[in-house]
């Protein structure tokens, strides 16, 4: 995803964003507002206190947790939110493990009957699971269930979102959610303020996002976060681009196909996050491109603004004008 000096709102994807709008006390009501739209409207939460972040085992020998946001609602539920901007191989197991802190931080000391306060793991995801690339589905609410599918225990529960899989445009938007995961895409994007998002929250979260706002640290610390973004992306890149290569020199016709078939699909995911979703005769003339191609589109794409100026470079391109 490409940023710009020129941006003025801050990217949610980022460590400092995500936690100015959601780890701060004074921005709590943000979200309270966030959280509730996964919540069902008889469990809507009011007010959250927000914990201590850095969470220790029982002993000095056991390894601890630190989570981006920690709180807890007045009825005693506990959230834990994640932003996860890179893949994991083992994101579900640190994600269970992260979810039995809070669980064991509710003992109490002489007699107890173990009753324990709901406990909730968020997971803001900008990648898409392994055994989830086939499925459209983007939000997971995950509950644990006995073998005839019945919820057996529901104070323990895992949502994940996988932001790439989101590709509403700003017209498509029909619900809150919809309005809070366009804007986690899309807020770096916007030089105003839409129409469609003239909600007195929202106009909150404008203001706190705005770069303008920010104190000399502020932008300092904000710009070094922006800095670590760009670098995980382009180290992604890199490696996924030297992977291409080594199965060039290889020269094995099977390790090049499916290179080739794991780059485009990289480019059509990362078309889809910048522009929306995209219309199949444009998927068609992208599936068709060689590699080499898919390469220059991969560059190119980060000025597009519209799916027109995609258009317009495919055009030109199958024209034998190789563009930069």
């Amino acid at each position: 995803m490409a940023f710009s000096r020129r941006d003025r709102y801050i990217s949610l994807l980022t460590d400092f964003g995500f936690k100015r709008v959601f780890g701060s006390e004074p921005n709590k009501r943000l979200l309270i507002d966030f959280l509730n739209t996964l919540l069902p409207d008889y469990h809507q939460i009011r007010d959250v206190t927000f914990k201590n972040l850095e969470n220790l085992g029982a002993t000095i020998l056991d390894r601890k947790a630190i989570f981006d946001v920690y709180c807890e609602a007045e009825n005693g539920d506990r959230f834990i939110v994640e932003l996860q901007k890179a893949k994991q191989n083992f994101f579900k197991d640190r994600s269970v493990y992260y979810a039995s802190f809070p669980i064991q931080e509710q003992a109490e000391k002489g007699e107890w009957n173990y009753e324990l306060a709901p406990v909730y793991l968020v997971g803001m995801l900008d990648f898409i699971f392994d055994d989830h690339k086939n499925d459209s589905t983007f939000l997971h609410i995950v509950e644990l269930k006995d073998q005839e599918c019945r919820v057996f225990y529901d104070k323990l529960k895992f949502i994940y979102i996988e932001l790439p899989k989101f590709g509403k445009t700003l017209e498509q938007l029909e619900t809150h959610f919809d309005k809070w995961l366009f804007l986690f895409r899309h807020l770096p994007q916007l030089d105003e303020p839409p129409q469609k998002l003239q909600e007195e929250v929202f106009e909150e979260l404008f203001e706190v996002a705005e770069i303008a706002n920010f104190s000399v640290d502020e932008n300092r610390s904000y710009q070094a976060s922006l800095k670590v973004y760009r670098d995980w992306y382009a180290i992604e890149t890199t490696a996924r681009l030297e992977a291409i290569e080594q199965g060039r020199e290889e020269g094995r016709e099977e390790e090049r196909q499916v290179a080739l078939q794991r780059e485009r699909s990289l480019i059509l995911r990362q078309l889809t996050i910048k522009l929306g979703e995209l219309d199949e005769s444009i998927r068609e003339r992208v599936s068709v491109l060689s590699l080499d191609q898919l390469e220059l589109l991969g560059v190119a794409l980060f000025d597009f603004t519209t799916t027109v100026d995609l258009d317009a470079w495919l055009s030109r391109l199958g024209k034998g004008r190789y563009l930069n």
